[in-house]
């Protein structure tokens, strides 16, 4: 058995628009729900939702069933979690708060066994089908996907460094963290936000790296993609089940006499 292409990181790299979903419900049955739905790719959240690897392994077990690919965010850029995330089979991982190249250079080498890593061996694992996938151990790098995500300020004015950086297949701009950093909390649509984000988000697209982030207004996550962001997540299953439930008890409210 040979290792299976990640179809998400294959779009990227061609330049294929990538449109996402944000899944922080952190359960297997409402990752089912939504897995079938037709997003390219998923984010399964384990820094900002109650998320363990056990929860987590169900949720990718959904997702397997499906032909969208789901990316795990790990609470933090701990190479003893990744380890055991890419054991679990992931597809690829968005590293949250990285401010420097030494911090994108020690996530890449997290997902990579030496020497060009520092990834810990297991010999049978779900990543490798449990023994059955005959050329991962040469294959799992060419097809995991590693992206960073820009939280702050500073991070963005450098976002050209980590363009550099080998193994990075994809940057990630995350607008609410840098619109804190700016004093301006709460508040990710904002367009002093946006006027930092797109220009750093242009140089990297001129240099060939996909960009990405997270937007909950569907017209401008077209206006992103339409204009070279690569990979755009357009809400999340935790805000479309709020939003759906508020506005189906307004609906039922507003009839009432």
């Amino acid at each position: 058995m040979k290792h299976p292409t990640n179809t998400f990181l294959q779009a990227i790299r061609a330049g294929r628009q990538q449109v996402g979903l944000w899944v922080s419900l952190s359960h297997a049955y409402a990752a089912e729900a939504v897995a079938p739905a037709g997003y390219d790719w998923a984010l399964l959240d384990m820094e900002h939702s109650p998320n363990e690897l056990g929860s987590l392994l169900g949720q990718l077990q959904a997702f397997a069933a499906s032909d969208t690919t789901a990316i795990v965010r790990p609470d933090w850029n701990d190479p003893v979690k990744v380890k055991r995330l890419m054991d679990l089979g992931v597809p690829g991982l968005l590293f949250p708060m990285v401010q420097s190249v030494e911090e994108a250079r020690a996530a890449v080498a997290a997902c990579r066994y030496p020497p060009r890593g520092v990834r810990g061996v297991a010999g049978t694992m779900r990543g490798n089908r449990f023994g059955r996938i005959t050329d991962y151990y040469t294959e799992v790098e060419n097809q995991t996907a590693i992206l960073i995500q820009l939280e702050t300020v500073a991070a963005v004015e450098q976002a050209a460094a980590f363009a550099d950086i080998d193994g990075v297949d994809g940057i990630f701009f995350g607008p609410a963290d840098i619109g804190a950093d700016m004093g301006i909390l709460g508040k990710p649509m904002d367009p002093e936000i946006w006027k930092l984000i797109r220009p750093a988000a242009r140089k990297l697209m001129e240099r060939g790296m996909p960009v990405g982030t997270l937007v909950s207004d569907a017209g401008f996550a077209a206006e992103l993609l339409n204009d070279g962001f690569s990979f755009v997540a357009c809400g999340s299953d935790a805000g479309l089940l709020a939003k759906g439930a508020d506005n189906l008890l307004a609906s039922v409210r507003g009839k009432l006499i």
